[in-house]
C-alpha cells in the first residue's frame, strides 16, 4: 500500500510498505477515506518529539471503511463507514473506566502518562497512523465511531481529533458566565477552543497569534478579538491592560513545543533541545491570568522538563489542567452539536489534496503557504 514514510527532521516521502494485518483477535483494517495534518504532526516533522523513528507513518485523525475484523470485534462489520479517534484505548483500564482515554493504561506500554496515540512516535506507543491508503486499529470495539448517515466525512474527520480536543480545553477552563477568555494559538485547535469557549458562556474571547491568515480566520469562525503579539511590546502587558489590570479568568494554550515570541524559550526548546519545547504560550498563559484563575493545557509538549514559572503559578493560586482530549467521552455531545449546527467542523478545512502529495502538504502547512488553515490528504483508494 501507499503511506507516507518519515525519514528524518522536515524529510517524509509517499512510500510503498506492507498492508496492515489483523495481529490481535480485537483489530479491524480500515481502507483510510480522509486522513489530516494536525499541528502536532508537525512537532513529529520538524524533530521536536523524542523516539520519533525512520520509516514511521504519522497521522492520528483520519476516517476510513471497514476491510477486515478481528474474531472478537462485535460492534463494528465490514463496510462500516468509521471515524478514528485518535486516542488508542482498551476501554477496561482503571483510567478509561474514568472517561480518561487518553490515559489508557494499556495501549502504550512506552510510558506510564500518555496511552497509545496512531502515529505519534514510540513515545507514544509506536503505532503507524493514518496517512496512508490501510490503518491498522487496535480495540476496534472501544474507540471507532460508525459516521452518522447524512454527515459529511470532512466534519466526521475533524470530530477524530480537532472539535473533541477544542472542546475539552474550554471544558478544563472551567468557563463560568461572563468569563474572558485567552486562547494562545490560531492553529486549528487554538480556532475550535475559541468557538467552543462561547458554548460554556464566555462573555469575552480574545486570541493571541502573530500570523494574520489565521488571525482574521478565527476573528470571522469563532468569532472573537483576535491580536498580534508582534504588534506588542509585551503581550502579558498588553492583555493585564485589556482585563482591567485583572488579568483573564482562563487562558488556554493550544500552541505547545513550537511557540515562537522568547528568544530564551527558541534558543533552549526549539534549536539545542535542552528542554520539552518553547514554553512560551504557556509562561504567557501562566502570567496573564487572574489570580485564581485556570490555565487550560492542550498544546502538546514532549516528556522531560520546561522553563515554566511555576513560583507565580504557586503565588496566584492557579490552577492547572491538562491532558490529551478523551474523544470518545466527548463525541456524543459533539455529533450532536455538529448534526445541530451549532459547529461547523470542515469550515476549517482550507486544503484537499492527494495522499500522494503528502511532502508538498507536509511543506506547505510547516511554513504556512498559501493560507493553510487545515489540510486533509485523500487518498487514491478513498472512493468516498
Amino acid at each position: 500500500m501507499l503511506a507516507m514514510n518519515y525519514r528524518g527532521p522536515q524529510r517524509v516521502r509517499l512510500d510503498h510498505k506492507p498492508y496492515p494485518k489483523i495481529e490481535h483477535p480485537q483489530d479491524a483494517i480500515v481502507r483510510v477515506t480522509r486522513s489530516c495534518i494536525c499541528g502536532s504532526d508537525l512537532h513529529l516533522y520538524n524533530g521536536n518529539v523524542p523516539d520519533t523513528r525512520v520509516g514511521m507513518t504519522f497521522g492520528h485523525e483520519f476516517t476510513g471503511v471497514v476491510e477486515e475484523i478481528g474474531s472478537e470485534v462485535q460492534k463494528l462489520k465490514v463496510g462500516d463507514h468509521v471515524l478514528v479517534p485518535f486516542n488508542i484505548a482498551c476501554g477496561k483500564c482503571h483510567f478509561c473506566k474514568q472517561g480518561l482515554y487518553g490515559n489508557c493504561h494499556e495501549s502504550n506500554p512506552e510510558a506510564t502518562a500518555v496511552g497509545g496515540i496512531f502515529g505519534y512516535s514510540h513515545t507514544a506507543g509506536g503505532y503507524d497512523g493514518g496517512q496512508a491508503e490501510y490503518a491498522r486499529v487496535p480495540y476496534a470495539d472501544v474507540s471507532p465511531t460508525v459516521i452518522p448517515p447524512g454527515m459529511d466525512p470532512d466534519d466526521a474527520v475533524l470530530l477524530t481529533d480537532v472539535v473533541p480536543t477544542g472542546y475539552q480545553a474550554a471544558e478544563m477552563g472551567g468557563i463560568q458566565p461572563g468569563d474572558t477568555v485567552v486562547v494562545f494559538g490560531a492553529g486549528p485547535i487554538g480556532i475550535m477552543a475559541a468557538r467552543c469557549a462561547w458554548l460554556f458562556g464566555a462573555g469575552r474571547v480574545i486570541v493571541i497569534d502573530k500570523i494574520e491568515y489565521r488571525l482574521e480566520f478565527v476573528r470571522n469562525y469563532a468569532p472573537c478579538e483576535a491580536y498580534n503579539y508582534e504588534e506588542m511590546d509585551d503581550p502579558v502587558l498588553f492583555l493585564k491592560k485589556a482585563t482591567d489590570w485583572m488579568g483573564a479568568d482562563v487562558c488556554i494554550d493550544a500552541v505547545g513545543a513550537e511557540a515562537t515570541g522568547s528568544a530564551l524559550q527558541t534558543i533552549t526548546g526549539r534549536k539545542l533541545l535542552l528542554q520539552a519545547g518553547s514554553a512560551t504560550a504557556l509562561q504567557w498563559a501562566i502570567n496573564s491570568v487572574k489570580k485564581g484563575g485556570i490555565v487550560s493545557i492542550v498544546g502538546v509538549y514532549g516528556p522531560t522538563v520546561n522553563l515554566v514559572p511555576i513560583g507565580n503559578v504557586v503565588n496566584k493560586g492557579i490552577t492547572i489542567r491538562a491532558n490529551q482530549a478523551s474523544v470518545k467521552r466527548l463525541l456524543p455531545r459533539l455529533i450532536e452539536h455538529v448534526q445541530n449546527g451549532i459547529i461547523n467542523p470542515k469550515a476549517l478545512i482550507t486544503h484537499r489534496i492527494p495522499l500522494e502529495d503528502v511532502a508538498d502538504a507536509y511543506h506547505m502547512f510547516s511554513e504556512k503557504l498559501d493560507n493553510c488553515i487545515k489540510p486533509v490528504l485523500i487518498p487514491s483508494s478513498a472512493r468516498v
